[in-house]
């Protein structure tokens, strides 16, 4: 083993809407999870992979931790999710937004109890805090909470910080092989990304309810000859009405879905994209384990 080469797993955790996909992103440079303003716009654990010479950091980004009593199976499956990410890592880092404290973030800090790594608290969104003077103050009084082993202001979306945070990951990385290709920046498939960002078309454009009440399967992913990438995604909607409100009058909303979803993939998959969109009714998936485990929502 070269003592030199360095790796280790880093979980960004927090409760829903407070910044990790979008921290992800800024560390990775590129987009790789899909970010909206609602609340658990992430489903799945996601691996952001970032390697520098000798240094490899996977970074596992997760659904937002927040009380599940009385939801549906994709709730609970979202919160294993988050939960199981915190097994095996070297470092987590717990994110929370600016001097805002909820019973949110105090799930996510118990559930934090029993984690053996050190944990890197950092205070999100200090861009847009409003009186800048309460927040020495207040991270003195995080660290009543618990004892963290840094607490560092970021921004994750102007990217203030960001590389002293990542200089303060990559000081509790250790010695090991790396365990991806340097180039690799994920362990997902093109069509898991795929789907993923027709999902964040959908959170963007729709209102509040029927996002949650969406999922994206991918039924054809091909690439021809000239390098033409033929996509075609089928929007699961639990309800007529959804399939309605998602369409949109004449088929507007539904285009405008598609052409934001399909640039974003040409830039994503470095090609030309032909994305086909259809929508479907199906009853009671984020309701039942099967139909999730179908799509893909497994912890495996």
């Amino acid at each position: 083993m070269d003592n030199q080469t360095r790796c280790g797993y880093v979980a960004i955790v927090g409760r829903p809407n407070v910044g990790k996909s979008t921290l992800l992103n800024r560390i990775l440079g590129q987009k790789l999870s899909i970010t909206s303003k609602k609340p658990q716009t992430t489903r799945h654990q996601i691996l952001g992979i970032k390697t520098e010479d000798e240094l490899q950091v996977i970074y596992v980004d997760t659904p937002g931790l927040h009380n599940d009593t009385g939801g549906n199976a994709l709730n609970r499956y979202m919160n294993k999710a988050a939960s199981e990410a915190l097994r095996h890592v070297d470092l987590v880092v717990f994110i929370v937004d600016r001097t805002a404290w909820t019973d949110e973030d105090q799930i996510v800090l118990e559930k934090l109890e029993h984690v053996k790594c050190p944990v890197i608290l950092a205070v999100n969104k200090v861009d847009i805090l409003k009186e800048k003077e309460s927040l020495l103050p207040w991270i003195e009084s995080l660290n009543t909470k618990r004892e963290f082993d840094q607490i560092i202001p970021i921004s994750a979306h102007k990217g203030h910080n960001v590389d002293q945070l990542e200089s303060a990951v990559e000081s509790y990385m250790p010695e090991g092989m790396h365990f991806y290709p340097e180039d690799q920046i994920t362990d997902r498939s093109s069509r898991f990304v795929a789907s993923e960002l027709v999902r964040e078309k959908l959170m963007r454009n729709l209102g509040d309810e029927v996002p949650y009440g969406t999922t994206v399967e991918i039924e054809e992913f091909t690439q021809d000859e000239r390098g033409l990438l033929t996509i075609s995604a089928l929007i699961l909607v639990e309800r007529e009405g959804q399939k309605r409100i998602v369409i949109g009058d004449k088929g507007e909303r539904i285009k405008v879905i598609g052409r934001d979803a399909r640039l974003d993939m040409e830039k994503m998959f470095d090609a030309k994209v032909m994305l086909n969109l259809w929508v479907k009714v199906k009853r009671g998936w984020a309701d039942n384990e099967r139909a999730l485990a179908s799509l893909g929502y497994r912890n495996d």
